[in-house]
């Protein structure tokens, strides 16, 4: 009976095998179909998503380049004090008073640093310098974060900040010794609480980061602020900075000038968001500043300063600006950007600005702009002049101190490469 009935379960009945062949026929069938239908019309369906991610590359180039291209409805916020044409408007977060001498000193400030920067970019041309990196059209980023700060507050440039070691009191021909190869830095980082100039990429966020956080444990009330790029938001030290900062809530403000280009790599290859927005994912406020506004620029910072101070913590400001020199000196701008977005960039010029607002005001006459004239006809003369009478440094020099007690390999290169220079020198008849 149990055999029987296992034999009866295993064989299935007559009626129960032809609807299961029908119900297979029938799956058949509209597989069949949907294959049809597939093979009819694939080009519209590759056409469809070709469009959709042309599209889709396009909204992302638009987001991350933000002002510099895309319509007014894909920008993000960006706090502006005077449009480019020189007006005057108010920001409901960012109030800024400031009387007409304080405005033509931000003017001096901006004209006086990019004349600077000019005399530079000239001597390396002429050879004077191995290597120069302009700041040309980033005058307001550096003049107005410069000047929203206090003396006793620590600031951590990279290799371009010229016009904020102007506003710390930092000697201009102070910064072209370490270009020209006669040192390792010009000046005493304690005397205007200005670190040296910082070539490695985003290393800078970490010191400052660390320094703030020696300044909170200190008790102090002091601000410091990190100056990075547009590209230095992509190093793994920056990323380090920000959550450290974050997570002992240090007073450090960090300071990106985007500039629109990493070298010769535009925003939306770099990040597929406003780098403001980056600050959001760490704990800690972010902001768009126009970077070609000075007193935007001051205001923002100025309130991210005294934030830090109060024990807030950490404020991201991204200064939307534009490079319109070349990275440095040895970059050829021209391979890698097109002619049309310079020029849309030089209409906004930071220093054009600031004048037409002090046209339109009154707050400044020509006898002022000739005398901001002559006194950058000065520092430029003084530039040359110190520049080339900077002592060399003794060529040998460079293997001491490197061993405590002396290398053998040391003394070795010391003696090739003494007589390599010896090589030069004139014989004796």
């Amino acid at each position: 009976m149990t055999v029987e009935s296992t034999a009866e379960r295993g064989t299935p009945r007559r009626g129960t095998a032809a609807k299961k062949t029908a119900a297979k026929k029938t799956a058949a069938k509209k597989t069949a179909a949907k294959k049809s239908a597939a093979t009819k019309a694939p080009a519209k369906k590759s056409a469809d998503k070709t469009t959709a991610g042309k599209k889709a590359a396009t909204a992302r180039r638009t987001t991350a380049r933000g002002t510099a291209a895309g319509g007014p409805q894909d920008r993000p916020a960006m706090v502006q004090l005077l449009t480019p044409e020189g007006e005057r408007v108010e920001h409901p977060d960012y109030a800024l008073d400031l009387d007409a001498d304080g405005l033509r000193g931000l003017y001096r400030d901006m004209v006086l640093t990019r004349r600077f920067d000019a005399e530079a970019t000239s001597l390396q041309r002429q050879g004077e310098l191995g290597l120069w990196p302009s700041l040309l059209g980033q005058e307001a980023a550096q003049i107005g974060s410069g000047r929203a700060l206090r003396p006793d507050d620590y600031v951590f440039p990279t290799y371009r900040e010229h016009g904020v070691a102007w506003c710390r009191g930092v000697d201009p021909t102070n910064l072209l010794g370490m270009f020209r190869g006669v040192n390792h830095g010009g000046w005493d980082p304690n005397d205007n609480n200005f670190h040296l100039y910082t070539i490695v990429i985003g290393s800078q966020a970490l010191h400052a980061t660390g320094y703030a956080m020696g300044v909170a444990k200190d008790g102090a009330d002091s601000a410091v602020i990190a100056y990075f790029g547009d590209g230095a938001s992509s190093q793994g030290d920056v990323a380090e900075a920000f959550t450290f900062s974050a997570v002992y809530n240090a007073p450090i403000v960090f300071f990106c000038q985007n500039n629109q280009w990493a070298i010769s790599e535009p925003t939306e290859r770099q990040t597929r968001v406003p780098l403001y927005q980056r600050a959001a994912g760490y704990g800690f406020p972010g902001v768009r500043v126009d970077g070609n506004d000075v007193l935007a620029v001051l205001a923002v910072t100025r309130a991210a300063v005294e934030r830090a101070r109060s024990g807030e913590g950490p404020m991201l400001v991204e200064a939307f600006t534009y490079r319109m020199g070349a990275h440095t000196t040895s970059d050829d701008p021209t391979r890698y950007r097109p002619d049309d977005e310079l020029a849309q960039w030089e209409a906004k010029d930071p220093i054009l600005r600031l004048r037409r607002h002090l046209d339109l005001t009154g707050a400044a006459d020509d006898a002022f702009y000739a005398a901001v004239e002559e006194e950058s006809d000065v520092l430029g003369r003084r530039v040359r002049e110190t520049i080339r009478t900077m002592p060399d440094p003794d060529s040998m020099a460079i293997f001491e101190n490197v061993y405590a007690d002396g290398h053998a390999l040391v003394d070795e290169e010391r003696a090739q490469y003494a007589a390599y220079l010896a090589s030069f020198e004139p014989e004796e008849n």
